[in-house]
């Protein structure tokens, strides 16, 4: 059965990064949603990997919210003409309301701030406080060795088996959407696992 996906939140870094695959997955992420009539759900700026996954899904006649913190957006690096900009006080009021905007949550390649946004969000399902699906877009390898260690904190006894199996992952955006299209949630009680009251 097709998961319907209204709106996907995409995290990805406010820099282009070293190589030009990047930039090329971020268009063709943006427009791949717009074309599927699915709205992007991004941090509201104009640079770097963000600023070309909006200008793709815009220029496709995709639906895009933007969610920015004020100080971000007074130092004017907002993106102008989207189809919706939210400015918010916090860090943790822009996380809230991304979340609260999508179905679903994709990673492209990023730093820190997009690594925090993405497991934080897994750290959400993890905790049951939502079953939407979430997922690495690993272009030229980029998040190969985070997907290896994710492997390793398993093994190792930290994270389930079946939380792990909430970490979705594919090499290219059409990929990772047809994974989130068939999405089923994993029920996996964090609390009952740490407790050993699962199988």
């Amino acid at each position: 059965m097709e998961m319907k996906l209204k709106r996907i939140c995409v995290f990805c870094g406010s820099s282009p990064g070293a190589r030009p695959e990047y930039a090329r997955a971020a268009r063709e992420l943006g427009a791949l949603l717009a074309r599927r009539g699915i709205g992007l759900v991004f941090g509201g700026g104009k640079v770097g990997l963000m600023g070309q996954l909006a200008r793709a899904a815009l220029d496709a006649g995709g639906e895009v919210i933007g969610v920015i913190p004020r100080d971000l957006y007074e130092r004017k690096v907002a993106f102008s003409g989207l189809t919706d900009l939210r400015v918010v006080n916090t860090m943790h009021e822009r996380k809230a309301m991304m979340a609260e905007l999508a179905d679903g949550f994709m990673a492209l390649p990023g730093g820190l701030g997009t690594l925090e946004e993405i497991f934080e969000i897994l750290t959400w399902a993890q905790l049951g406080m939502h079953q939407k699906p979430c997922g690495l877009i690993d272009i030229a390898g980029y998040f190969s060795s985070l997907l290896t260690f994710l492997d390793q904190v398993t093994r190792e006894g930290f994270i389930d088996a079946g939380h792990r199996a909430t970490i979705l992952s594919a090499e290219t955006p059409g990929d990772l959407l047809r994974q989130f299209e068939n999405y089923q949630p994993v029920v996996a009680d964090k609390a009952e696992w740490a407790l050993g009251l699962t199988d």
